[in-house]
């Protein structure tokens, strides 16, 4: 990293990252308490990469906490239905919150190469190429997994479900599997991903 004084910029972005999701209208029950949804995701997605990768490098870091930044602000509805409108939503997604990252990183004093590296990952580039792309989109996915797959499985048939795990298997690394079949998932969720992976 080409930054002095990392440890401080790199907590005041992570701080400015967690100011602006704490703005978010939406919320949901975690820790015991209400708080602000991508607040909350943000946590949990840096929770994650702590606990499985302690020596994480501060970029990633960066990104891993920005992974949903002020994503409210970009809606679903504003994009076609179907798979190519979700696919396009995605993709503005993760332009629009590698600029907001990148504008937060400018003004904290972070290089111009650490900024486009940074955006990099958050844009899911070269993905199996890339370790750290690789260890953002396996952090999304175990939190995905630990956090929301309940709430998510509820909605649709099993068959989606099983499917729409077999395609997040896919772009996960060996390590993201061993970790995700690693989790203590209730029994019901334990029974869909055996499904999924047979």
């Amino acid at each position: 990293m080409t930054t002095a004084n990392n440890n401080q910029a790199l907590n005041s972005v992570l701080a400015a990252i967690d100011e602006i999701n704490s703005q978010d209208p939406n919320h949901i029950e975690f820790d015991g308490k209400t708080q602000p949804k991508e607040l909350a995701y943000g946590q949990q997605m840096t929770a994650c990469l702590q606990k499985y990768w302690p020596q994480a490098n501060e970029l990633l870091q960066i990104a891993v906490r920005a992974q949903h930044i002020k994503r409210w602000h970009l809606k679903r509805t504003e994009f076609e239905p179907g798979k190519a409108g979700y696919y396009k939503w995605r993709i503005a997604q993760g332009k629009f919150h590698a600029e907001l990252t990148s504008e937060i990183m400018a003004s904290h004093g972070y290089s111009a190469e650490d900024i486009d590296k940074t955006a990099a990952i958050l844009r899911k580039e070269k993905l199996k190429t890339n370790p750290d792309t690789q260890t953002l989109e396996d952090v999304a996915c175990l939190v995905f997994l630990q956090h929301y797959f309940d709430e998510f499985a509820a909605k649709y048939t099993e068959e989606k479900i099983i499917r729409i795990v077999q395609l997040t298997w896919n772009k996960m690394s060996d390590k993201g599997h061993d970790i995700a079949l690693s989790l203590t998932l209730p029994a019901h969720l334990s029974t869909i991903v055996s499904k999924a992976l047979a």
